[in-house]
């Protein structure tokens, strides 16, 4: 059983982190380990009880891994939040983990600010207490009014983690609406990490370019924890950019990256270096990778493509395809990594026969126990022998590879990104004008899915373009969860029994041309 500083090294003089930029740097694992260790001391000096969730609203950044790893190695639990988002998000984040602690930008902080000052009455001790970190050759940490955070000196005990606590909580959204609570034990994260150096036999020789963000569970795990386990280089740009993907890939002799389908499909389109650089593999994963994509990555890019399967409540990866000699199929998922099994059941629990459709299910060291604070949810979301329901209905061939064919959940995933639609129908309804709304998935070249949304206006005569309610709900959700395409009707199709569903109010208001049927 092992937590995660007992798999990340601490006295390598090797690189660990190499941000980029004009301000390149590039830190050791020992460096590293120093000033988590400066930030660990003075976490403790702050009294928190066990087990308390900390927020960290950093985008990609020393800071970020400074703070991750201060907070987990602690035994503490660390809550990445996306900084982009809009303080009504926040305000919902914070107070559903009663963070007593944030870590935040010196800059463009305001929505987290104001949502921490206004939640503070629900979070024990009356408020939640900001700071901001900056690493370099030392570490600071201060508070938003610039004042210096005493973060030396600490004489008290720094406490350790053990495996069986809970090191990260993510929310995953579910049809329900409101977003689930995902703990994730160390033992949890460290299953996955070996699973996932097994799987691509990742090495000190790889130096991994960090395309995904650190929020999410696919850039957490496979792009900077797993290859830091194995004293593997990441080069850590602020996000993602096409027009310096390559010149870092180059500058820094990367050797593989991990992304999503969306950014594999801007990096086709996107001017690449002659020659292209040697890369070992690319992996993909999220959303499903068409196989024409796949193709076109390898005959562009000189490299084995693997695409793999994961979730959140798995600590990321369940399934993947073999780097060469290892057998890959294009449209398959792969097949079931280290110690993680995979079973199709049908909706009684049974497992159904080779070739047959069912749910996809898993069980394993990196599966988490069970939602937070949601019995209902747990007694749906797990079978009688532990497996957890994916919600992806999908079959396992001859060989073992498992192909997802269907989506049971109505999540919209958006280029990995995994939208509710109740919590978008919700903010349209709260629009003084909709009387009813509905939104849903549809077909897109670019990000997988894509989404769209159906209205009725209230009788009353209320008026209200697309651009009106789009730019409602821009100030009320993040950016990508905005619908791209909003339909007008008088009335909203329903079932026999008053009820309304997604695919039939897709299939009606969506056609491939982008024209509706009204």
């Amino acid at each position: 059983m092992a937590t995660l500083p007992q798999v990340i090294p601490s006295l390598s003089s090797s690189t660990a982190i190499i941000t980029p930029g004009a301000a390149s740097q590039a830190v050791s694992f020992s460096a590293l380990h120093k000033q988590v260790n400066t930030v660990r001391s003075f976490l403790a000096s702050l009294a928190l009880p066990p087990q308390s969730a900390i927020a960290i609203a950093l985008p990609n950044s020393l800071e970020f891994a400074i703070a991750f790893f201060a907070v987990t190695y602690s035994g503490f639990v660390a809550a990445p939040l996306n900084p982009a988002l809009r303080q009504s998000e926040f305000e919902f984040y914070l107070q559903d983990l009663k963070c007593p602690v944030a870590f935040v930008t010196k800059d463009e902080n305001e929505a987290v600010v104001n949502a921490a000052r206004k939640i503070g009455k629900f979070v024990e001790g009356g408020s939640v207490r900001i700071f901001t970190v900056a690493g370099d050759d030392g570490v600071t940490v201060s508070r938003l009014d610039g004042q210096e955070a005493v973060v030396t000196g600490w004489k008290g005990k720094v406490q350790d983690a053990k495996a069986e606590d809970v090191a990260l909580v993510l929310h995953t959204s579910g049809t329900t609406g409101r977003p689930k609570v995902v703990p994730l034990t160390h033992l949890n994260l460290t299953t996955s990490i070996r699973n996932i150096v097994q799987t691509y036999r990742l090495g000190q020789s790889d130096t991994g370019l960090l395309v995904m963000p650190l929020f999410h569970v696919h850039g957490l795990l496979c792009g900077f924890l797993a290859p830091l386990s194995v004293s593997a280089a990441v080069v850590v740009p602020a996000r993602f950019s096409a027009s310096s993907f390559w010149p870092d890939f180059v500058e820094h002799k990367a050797t593989w990256y991990t992304a999503v389908p969306t950014i594999h499909q801007i990096l086709l389109k996107s001017a690449a270096p002659e020659p292209v650089p040697k890369i070992r593999f690319i992996r993909s994963c999220s959303s499903a990778l068409a196989p024409s994509t796949m193709r076109s990555l390898e005959a562009r890019f000189h490299a084995p493509v693997v695409e793999a399967y994961a979730m959140t409540e798995a600590s990321h990866q369940m399934t993947s395809n073999e780097l060469p000699p290892g057998q890959r199929k294009p449209a398959s998922v792969g097949k079931p990594q280290g110690s993680v099994s995979i079973k199709i059941l049908d909706q009684d629990g049974n497992e159904v026969g080779q070739g047959r459709e069912g749910e996809i299910c898993v069980k394993g060291g990196n599966v988490t126990t069970g939602y937070h604070n949601n019995k209902a949810a747990n007694e749906s979301s797990f079978t009688t022998t532990g497996y957890f329901r994916t919600g992806d209905q999908g079959k396992v061939d001859e060989d073992g590879f498992v192909f997802i064919t269907g989506r049971i959940k109505e999540l919209i995933n958006r280029g990995g990104e995994k939208i509710s639609p109740v919590e978008l129908d919700g903010v349209l309804l709260e629009h003084p004008a909709v009387a009813e709304a509905v939104s849903f998935a549809v077909p897109d070249d670019m990000y997988g899915q894509e989404v769209h949304a159906a209205v009725v206006l209230k009788p009353d005569g209320a008026q209200a373009s697309e651009h009106d309610i789009k730019d409602f709900m821009a100030k009320r959700v993040a950016k990508f969860k905005v619908p791209k395409k909003i339909y007008f009707t008088k009335v909203m199709p329903k079932t026999a029994t008053g009820k309304i569903q997604r695919k039939n109010i897709a299939d009606t208001f969506f056609r491939p041309q982008g024209k509706a049927n009204l």
